[in-house]
């Protein structure tokens, strides 16, 4: 808990540098905790500090670890490639998911969305930097899902008139290929430039879920709402089975 509790100040007080280099002020930005690989006792751990924002990746995971915490106020974040088979069990635990990146996967969610009995599923479209200005499956793409900005529009217009969803905003990973490859500064105000472009739209999706343990100033600086922080609050992760 000492640990914890020592890491964790060492994050709020980068948050609060970079809030204040930005001109920001610290509640604009949201600390979501990446909790992937670490138990429902950390995740209690954290909450004791006074956390609410957990993400995790893998649904087999996050799952029991929801159910485990249920008696606490919490709002979990789903940031992982989500296939179809999945949104049932997703849908039934997370308040986010910040991986939307095709129609067929909007479909599903307000499918599930709507049969789930509690408030709607809030839907961030994940943007893949680097495919932009690339045809679908060219060479270079890292495979880590998203969809190309020019494809941001259409799927935005699909999930705010999807019954059961709400358009939160978008999501985006500094790329390891492409013309942001090793810039995230570059590839946040990329992100912050599409964020506004789809806020004249959808005025209400204004999150930018950007930056994580490396790059969080990066991200802040550049506007991002919603920094996903793991290993530099848990500490270095064990290895996945």
């Amino acid at each position: 808990m000492t640990e914890l509790a020592a890491n964790l100040a060492r994050v709020e007080e980068r948050i609060s540098r970079a809030c204040d280099t930005a001109g920001r002020a610290r509640s604009e930005v949201a600390l979501v905790v990446v909790s992937k690989t670490y138990p429902a006792e950390d995740v209690r751990e954290l909450a004791g500090f006074g956390l609410t924002q957990f993400a995790e990746n893998r649904d087999q995971e996050a799952g029991p670890k929801a159910a485990a915490c249920a008696d606490l106020p919490l709002n979990w974040h789903f940031v992982g490639q989500l296939q179809t088979n999945k949104v049932r069990s997703v849908v039934s635990y997370a308040d986010y998911v910040h991986s939307v990146d095709r129609l067929r996967l909007v479909s599903a969610l307000s499918s599930a969305a709507t049969r789930r009995g509690r408030g709607p599923l809030h839907c961030l479209i994940q943007v893949a930097l680097e495919k932009e200005g690339r045809a679908p499956g060219a060479a270079g793409d890292s495979g880590r899902g998203g969809v190309a900005p020019e494809g941001v529009a259409e799927l935005a217009d699909a999930v705010a008139a999807a019954p059961g969803l709400r358009l939160a905003g978008l999501m985006t990973v500094a790329p390891l290929s492409g013309a942001y490859a090793g810039a995230p500064a570059a590839a946040f105000e990329r992100i912050g430039e599409i964020s506004r472009s789809l806020r004249e739209r959808h005025p209400a999706a204004n999150m930018v879920s950007a930056g994580m343990s490396a790059d969080l100033e990066e991200a802040i600086i550049a506007g991002a709402t919603h920094v996903r922080v793991g290993s530099a609050v848990l500490g270095v992760r064990p290895t996945l089975g």
